[in-house]
Order: C-alpha cells, then structure tokens, then sequence
C-alpha cells in the first residue's frame, strides 16, 4: 500500500495546506486579473495568480536566475511536502527516493524572455540555463537534484490529467520498490504567449467578473479561468512510513487512466471507463464513494458529458460532487494534484467544500452539487476526475489511512 504523508500547496488562494483549505471553505477565490503584462487588447483577463510569494524567501539566489516560474513554485511546494513529511533526505538512500512531476507547458515564461534576446539582442545574450529551464522535465530534475534524489523518476505531460497521472505512476514506483516518492504537478504559464496559448483554445471564459467567470455545472457557463500552481506530495510504501512514525493523510487505492476515442466514432469519452476502473482498482463500487471532485471543465458541453458520466455510475444525483477548483482556475497538471490535497483535507474534517460562483445547475444533468456553503458529511472515500485537452483522462481513489492524526 501507498501512502501518502506529505503535502505541500501553491495555489492561488493559499500558499500551505492550512490557508489553502480555509479560503476554501469559506469561498475566498484566487481568480483576479492578470497584471503581468498588457492585457488591454485580450478578450479575457482574468487568472489564477499565486501573489504574495516571493521566490527569494525560499530559494537560494542561484536557483532563481536558472528557474521558471513553474519550476519555482514546484520546488517550494516539494520542500513543504518533504518537510510536511518529517523526512530527512540527507540520512535516506539517495537510490531508494523517487521523483514523478507532471507539467502542461514547460517553463513558458523563461524560455520566452530568453527568445526575446535572441531575436533582438544577438545568441550571445542568451542564457545558458534556456537549454534545460523551458523543458517538461525540469520540475522533476531540480527536485531531484535539491534534495538528493537518485531513485526511478520521470516527467508526465498530460494537460489537466497530468497531476492523478502523476501520482498513479508514483505509485507504481512504490509498489516496485522505491520506498519514497516525491510526486504531483504545478504549472505557470501566464506570461504573453502563454496567455495567446490559452486563448487559442477557445474555451476561456470571457467574463469580466471573478465571482462568475469560472462557474462549472451552471447553466450560464461560460468556459473557465487559466491559474498557476499546483500541489507536491510526499507518497511512500506504507511499511516503511510506519517503521519511521510518519503521519499518513491517506492512501491511493485506485488508480486509473484512459483516451478518449477519434471524435465522429460513435463511441463515448473515456472519463466514466477511467473512474469506473479507478473503483475497480480499489476494490470498491461506486455505492462506496462520499463525494466526487470533478474535472469541471465549465464549458456546457463538457459539463455535460461529466455530469452523464457521473449519473451513469452513481445515478441520479446519487453521490455528492464538487469541484473547489472554481477559486483558483484550472491549473492544469497542478489541478488533479491540488484536488487531491481537498479530498484528504475533506476526510481529515468531514466535510466537502463547495463549488463557488454555481448557483443554477440544469435539472437534467442529475447531479448533487454541493454549492453555497461546505456540506458536514462523512467522508471515508473520494474520487478524484481530471480531463486534459486533446483526449487525456484520469482517476484517482483517494482513502484514509488507519493511523491518520486528527486535528
């Protein structure tokens, strides 16, 4: 068994698990407008942003002149989550620790300043860091390579899916033998071309208003907000965690992905395949599930394909389901991730938070979301649901472990 006993979170509405999960609760949205840069002439301007955190607090200056702002925001959740663990690297076998990141977009905000000189100032202005910090994989290298780890890693690139993907396949890397695994996604990529990259998908929402421009499920949806950030965990082989007393938050009992069909065969998306092998994974049915954090792509049309999905394996408003993710935006290989910190964070208290900016759910989507306020309930069993673009789904049971600390 997997477990995980560490967490660590850079969202944009909370930097640490604590004030992540209480703005959560109580609706305080990360979601405001991008200023980064000259959006006057964009259809949309609202992001996700992680502000009132400063790199240089928690990275040693070198580090900084070779980082996106991907790999920062990565490597400060990965220290927490580490720490969070109680885990001492230097004493552990550098072999026997892994590392499995996910990344959507490489590090779009270096690799572009970098191009910038190229083309005005001449090859001789570039840095030498552009040849490894604009790469999917650093995220993964620099942890690695901070704290030691020499163990079986790799790099995921799945859009939105990427974070679950992240942890299935830590996972595995448990279960093979690795005994500790550094694990989980972040993005940023909120500068220029970043932002046309979004904007060329179409599915942006272009409401002005944070309180209403990301609002899954509803029938006034519009599309949703883009973010940063994500969540690192720490995930080890249950054994070991107990031999050294670790806390554990709780366990991965299932795990699955799957691919959508070509569009025009006929045959349905493969999210509800994934969440129904997820369960199967975990020897459990869906009557064992309390509550469903949705993908909650906050298009109609992708709603609705969740929303059928979810009625055909739980039935008719059969199970609750939220989707926290309308505070921060999507966050893409960091969404799944940062999901997954809710759900533990939700057996951990018992409650479910709610989806914010939701209020009018069409009737024939046949769905129990929790909206409003957060909902007291027992929750022992979560199912965790990400979609990527272009046809990636993932799945994740999320359980608590039986010597989980309270409060």
């Amino acid at each position: 068994m997997s477990v995980i006993t560490g967490l660590g979170v850079v969202a944009p509405n909370g930097v640490g698990v604590e004030e992540f999960w209480a703005a959560t609760l109580a609706g305080r949205s990360g979601i405001g407008e991008l200023d980064r840069f000259d959006t006057s002439g964009c259809p949309a301007r609202l992001a996700g942003l992680v502000n009132n955190l400063d790199p240089a607090h928690h990275l040693p200056s070198r580090l900084l002149s070779q980082t996106d702002v991907s790999t920062r925001l990565a490597l400060i959740a990965a220290r927490s989550a580490i720490e969070d663990a109680g885990v001492d690297t230097s004493a552990m076998t550098d072999y026997d620790m892994g590392v499995v990141t996910a990344n959507a977009s490489g590090g779009f905000d270096f690799t572009h300043r970098e191009f910038k000189k190229l083309w005005s100032r001449g090859p001789e202005h570039v840095s030498v860091y552009e040849s490894f910090a604009w790469f999917y994989a650093v995220n993964t290298g620099q942890i690695s390579i901070r704290h030691g780890m020499r163990g079986p890693s790799m790099a995921l690139v799945a859009e939105q899916a990427g974070g679950l993907d992240a942890l299935g396949q830590a996972r595995r890397t448990v279960r093979a033998g690795t005994p500790l695994v550094v694990c989980g996604g972040v993005d940023s990529a909120l500068d220029p071309w970043g932002w046309a990259s979004h904007l060329s998908g179409g599915r942006v929402s272009t409401d002005p208003d944070p309180a209403t421009a990301y609002r899954p499920f509803d029938r006034r949806a519009t599309g949703h907000v883009p973010g940063e950030g994500g969540a690192i965990c720490v995930l080890e082989d249950a054994e070991a965690a107990r031999t050294r007393g670790a806390r554990g938050y709780g366990e991965i009992a299932g795990y699955a992905a799957t691919f959508d069909p070509p569009p025009g065969s006929g045959r349905p998306p493969g999210l509800g395949r994934a969440a129904r092998l997820a369960l199967a994974d975990a020897g459990l049915g869906p009557e064992a599930v309390d509550v469903v954090f949705a993908d909650a792509a906050g298009l109609p049309s992708l709603d609705r394909a969740e929303a059928q999905a979810l009625r055909e394996l739980f039935g008719v408003r059969g199970v609750p389901v939220t989707a926290p993710k309308a505070l921060t935006g999507r966050l893409f290989s960091g969404g799944g991730a940062l999901d997954v910190v809710a759900a533990l964070m939700s057996m951990r208290h018992n409650v479910i938070p709610p989806t914010s900016g939701t209020t009018s759910v069409p009737d024939d989507y046949g769905l129990d979301l929790v909206v409003a306020e957060p909902r007291s309930a027992p929750v022992r069993t979560a199912l965790v649901l990400a979609r990527g673009r272009w046809g990636f789904n993932a799945a994740t049971v999320i359980r608590p472990t039986q010597n989980r600390s309270q409060p």
